[in-house]
């Protein structure tokens, strides 16, 4: 599936991934390919981006909220304060604060 993380400032994310745990407002919920149709709120907490290579991400300043878990190198996290999402044709769009 296609997720792209959006904030005020600048696109942070952009690509390909395999799934994606987020903080809703109910608890944590993970997506998959596939996943059906979807609108939430998200609260604080930490975005969990698995991906299958990291071969073709950049990791500069723009993007540099976003960055490799400590414990595994396929997953990414950003930490958040706040969002939306919008789940829909195996595309992932997050508006994050």
């Amino acid at each position: 599936m296609y997720l792209e993380i959006v904030s005020p400032e600048a696109t942070l994310f952009s690509s390909e991934v395999d799934s994606v745990v987020v903080p809703g407002i109910n608890g944590e919920f993970e997506m998959l390919s596939n996943h059906a149709p979807i609108v939430s709120i998200l609260s604080e907490g930490t975005i969990k981006i698995n991906t299958h290579s990291q071969s073709h991400l950049v990791f500069d300043e723009l993007h540099g909220d976003v960055v490799p878990q400590a414990d595994d190198n396929k997953v990414l996290t950003l930490k958040i304060n706040s969002g939306t999402i919008e789940m829909n044709d195996n595309k992932l769009i997050i508006l994050a604060d």
